[in-house]
């Protein structure tokens, strides 16, 4: 069964509209952002468009963008003009920028653009800078467990061990090739090629290191010191917060601080560290789980649902000796949400007594309490209430 991801309908919409602005796919390497947009392609809607991809370019210069540019009208004055791997070329949104409004002011040929990348580095700068007002964002997250089953046919316990990355889906039987497949075209690519393009490191092999450690406290609050005591280097915390950043912005992990009332106490709070799919986490353990191990790449399995999710904010939450596993905050709806790897026994129970000391602090929050038996359920509930 072929999925179709949820972005490809939605870029669709926006490009029929009338006047559509830029549309920027992102997201991480290998989840299927241009296998969704050649599914695009593949409809017909646009029976003139022109598809290229800057990956392995050897000249990237913004001259190579405006032969494109030309190439797409030379089909028709108003064709579909696709870029893979945009922020691969030297001033690529300027180009763009330049393109767009010159058409813009014209009036009438409209040639339709969509971007892609596999890196947030260059891409949120160029367009925060250069495309403001000019483009439509859409993010591109790894597989969740559903889509996994639908496509693949994995279960819940393959999904938790090898989850996030289709592509390594045919390997499962065979951990050894798997552990390959997630080292040579994911890990090393995006660390190795993809960040260190664009973001200065003083220690590569250092670099690495700190992305396999990070990983391995998967969805367990650190501290920025405790991190850098495992590092051999003689660095500050200022290092290791910037090698987590630059994995935050390479779509590898997300950091949730603490919830507050105050943004400021959030920031300064010690992260909970989130890989964003079990794949990541199970890598540090050469695949090779535990009990323990299951329990603790569920609940990073729904922290990564609750990111996907299209808007809000995500965070954790502890008070003394109380704590919450997830908080999620949508504009004035606030969910706090503790996970069970297995079915805990009703609400009251004391063992989800952080939730209720939450509830004390903050009254209006909903409590949600998900276990393998209804967390679709229970995500539905919250996606159904934040796109009311």
């Amino acid at each position: 069964m072929e999925i179709v991801r949820s972005f490809v309908e939605k870029v669709l919409a926006e490009l029929q509209a009338p006047r559509p602005l830029i549309q920027v796919v992102i997201g991480p390497r290998q989840v299927g952002k241009t296998t969704g947009v050649r599914q695009l392609l593949q409809r017909q809607v646009f029976r003139d468009y022109h598809y290229v991809s800057a990956d392995g370019l050897v000249l990237k210069s913004p001259s190579w963008i405006l032969e494109q540019w030309l190439r797409a009208k030379q089909k028709s004055p108003k064709a579909l003009l696709v870029i893979d791997e945009i922020q691969k070329v030297e001033s690529w949104a300027e180009a763009i920028k330049q393109l767009w409004d010159e058409q813009t002011l014209v009036g009438t040929d409209e040639v339709k653009v969509i971007l892609l990348g596999s890196s947030s580095l260059e891409l949120h700068r160029g367009l925060s800078e250069s495309l403001a007002g000019r483009f439509q964002l859409h993010r591109v997250h790894h597989w969740g467990p559903q889509e996994s089953e639908e496509g693949y046919g994995l279960n819940l316990d393959q999904y938790l061990r090898f989850g996030g990355y289709p592509g390594s889906y045919s390997m499962i039987q065979d951990p050894v090739a798997w552990l390959s497949y997630m080292g040579d075209s994911i890990v090393d690519a995006v660390i190795g090629k993809d960040i260190l393009s664009v973001a200065r490191v003083k220690s590569p092999a250092l670099f690495k290191q700190c992305f396999y450690l990070a990983c391995s406290y998967a969805g367990q609050e650190i501290s920025y010191t405790k991190l850098l005591g495992q590092l051999q280097d003689r660095g500050n915390t200022d290092l290791v917060k910037h090698y987590l950043e630059l994995f935050e912005q390479a779509f590898l992990i997300k950091q949730i601080f603490k919830y507050s009332n105050k943004r400021v106490l959030s920031r300064s709070s010690s992260p909970k560290i989130l890989p964003l799919c079990p794949a990541l986490y199970s890598l540090t353990l050469d695949a090779d789980y535990s009990p323990d191990n299951y329990g603790r790449a569920f609940e990073l399995s729904l922290g990564c649902l609750l990111n996907s999710l299209p808007a809000g904010e995500l965070y954790y939450w502890r008070s003394r000796n109380f704590e919450v596993d997830y908080v999620y905050r949508y504009g004035k709806k606030l969910w706090a949400i503790e996970v069970k790897s297995i079915q805990g026994g009703a609400m009251s129970s004391p063992q989800h007594k952080g939730l209720y000391e939450f509830k004390k602090h903050f009254p209006g929050a909903e409590l949600v309490l998900m276990h393998r038996d209804n967390y679709q359920d229970e995500m539905e509930k919250i996606r159904s209430a934040i796109t009311k």
